[in-house]
Order: C-alpha cells, then structure tokens, then sequence
C-alpha cells in the first residue's frame, strides 16, 4: 500500500491517508476537489509533453472523482441543487472526454472554471 522505497512520497502518502480519515463528509468532497484540480494540471502537462498514456491515466482519476462525487448526491432530498451538481459532474465528464479524443488541454479551462468555485463554496462549510 505504501511505498517505502522513499520516504518523503511513504510521509505524503499516510499524511494523506490520516486526513482523509479524519475528515468530515464536507472536507472528502473538498479533497477530492482538490485531487481533482491537481490531475487537470497533470494532463495539462502530459499533454504538452505528448505523454499521452500518463494523459489517460489521469483523465480516468478524474472522471472516478466525477463519478463518485456525483454518486455521493442525494437525489432524493437534494431537490434542484443536486441536479444542478448532477449536471455540473456530467459537463465536465463530457469536456474530459473531449480532452482525452482531441489531446487538445483548452476544455480543460472550462473544467477548472466549473470546480474551483465548487471547491471554494465546500471549504466555507468545513
């Protein structure tokens, strides 16, 4: 489960285990957020540097986070603010998927400008 070959990435990755474990329902979706934010900027640049089957990789990262997210939503209860989410997740599926066809890393704009203001609005409820 860890890699214990080097231990700074050993210290990153059970701090990361600890606060994931720590954490409020509304800071998971905030990591995951932020997982997400992270791997756009990864595809961004494996793009640039036509690393192309590390591209892959993380565009499936990112469309788990958007699928598990999107899971987590209480259609039910949630009423139009869970659609509204609902269809936020889909949209930016759809513009990663463009991504990934194309190798082209400008929807990947239209992506973070749909989750970071999602991300800021979560960590005002943390």
């Amino acid at each position: 489960m860890f890699n214990n070959d080097n231990p700074l990435i050993a210290y990153r990755q059970n701090a990361g285990a600890a606060r994931i474990a720590a954490a409020s329902p509304q800071q998971l979706v905030v990591i995951l957020l932020e997982h997400l934010l992270d791997e756009l900027d990864y595809i961004e640049n494996y793009i640039a540097t036509m690393q192309l089957n590390h591209k892959g990789d993380s565009i499936s990262k990112c469309l788990e986070i958007l699928h598990v997210l999107d899971a987590s939503l209480d259609t039910q209860n949630g009423g139009e603010l869970a659609e509204n989410l609902h269809q936020l997740y889909d949209f930016c599926s759809r513009r990663l998927l463009t991504v990934n066809l194309r190798n082209q890393p400008e929807p990947l704009a239209e992506v973070r400008r749909v989750i970071i203001p999602l991300k800021e609005g979560w960590e005002g409820t943390t």
